[in-house]
């Protein structure tokens, strides 16, 4: 029997951000996962092969061709498929689109984090950036804080801010661009940061007490989005402490500077999953969440997809 193969196109609109939140929630009541990257070739042309095992949940690779390159013939410079195995007999239960899974996977990380650590009624959501990520994490939030009443758009490109706010001009709550990015910051209850910098954009001094920062945009030892200042200020939980911690400059650069050390990262989602409750200590506490990926995510969301599109 030929496993299922499951489009993008013809499987999103059996998803919904409550349910992948919800499959994450669930992933992280299970044991930790054991997981694998590999990755061949050059910068113009690289394959990355993901691989993770979760016991009750089975087992997934994500297979990702990264082509640079592609944006001038049109093509999408990221391409692939996750194949989702049965943890019992190995079977093959789906070949997923890996648009599907990382679409849904990489907010509903942030979301569930948020979740855990942002104050009840937060009202105003500043999303730092204005590319693909940005748009989703604007919808996401939208559909999973009802309480969200703003959304504003930073992008150093004020172009791209007003352009994407124009987008998202069908949600719920008012989106508009922010002109200046300290501005916005400072009247924040929610922060996101979907950006590729390699330097801080976010500083400690413009977050006032209370406010949930949710980093995205820094994947590798060189990338950050916050400063020094705001790491050391605020609670920090990572989503995985096996795929962050040595991994990404975010945590990596204010350990080497002195500015923390390890122990100032106080957890993972697992850890915020089974506290069950809030995990904040204060309406006045600055809580940051650093969203790394991970194949254990990718393994979660491809068991939602299959399950919500075979419901």
């Amino acid at each position: 029997m030929l496993p299922a193969l499951l489009t993008y196109d013809a499987s999103v609109s059996k998803l919904s951000w409550p349910g992948a939140i919800d499959a994450l929630r669930r992933g992280h009541q299970r044991p930790r996962p054991e997981q694998g990257d590999l990755l061949l070739g050059s910068d113009e042309a690289r394959l990355l092969n993901r691989a993770a095992r979760v016991e009750g949940l089975g087992f997934a690779v994500k297979a990702d061709s990264v082509f640079p390159g592609n944006a001038r013939k049109g093509l999408p410079s990221v391409q692939g498929a996750v194949l989702l195995f049965d943890g019992d007999c190995g079977t093959v239960r789906a070949v997923i689109d890996s648009r599907l899974v990382t679409h849904y996977k990489t907010a509903a990380d942030s979301l569930l984090g948020a979740q855990c650590l942002a104050r009840a009624g937060s009202r105003h959501l500043v999303v730092l950036g204005a590319g693909a990520v940005a748009g989703t994490l604007a919808r996401a939030y939208d559909a999973a804080f009802p309480d969200i009443e703003r959304i504003s758009i930073w992008s150093r490109r004020p172009e791209q801010a007003e352009t994407l706010a124009a987008i998202l001009g069908d949600l719920r709550a008012e989106v508009t661009a922010a002109a200046d990015v300290a501005d916005a910051v400072r009247t924040a209850d929610i922060v996101s940061a979907a950006t590729m910098a390699r330097s801080p954009i976010l500083r400690g001094e413009w977050v006032r007490p209370g406010t949930h920062v949710d980093l995205i945009g820094a994947f590798t030892p060189d990338m950050r989005e916050a400063d020094d200042t705001l790491i050391a200020a605020g609670l920090v939980y990572v989503d995985f402490m096996e795929t962050v911690m040595d991994r990404i400059g975010e945590i990596t650069q204010p350990i080497a500077s002195g500015a923390i050390d390890r122990s100032h990262i106080r957890g993972d989602l697992y850890d915020l999953v089974a506290a069950g409750t809030t995990s904040r200590q204060s309406d006045d506490q600055v809580t940051i969440f650093k969203n790394g990926g991970g194949a254990h995510l990718d393994l979660m969301m491809a068991s939602y997809v299959v399950d919500a599109v075979n419901a």
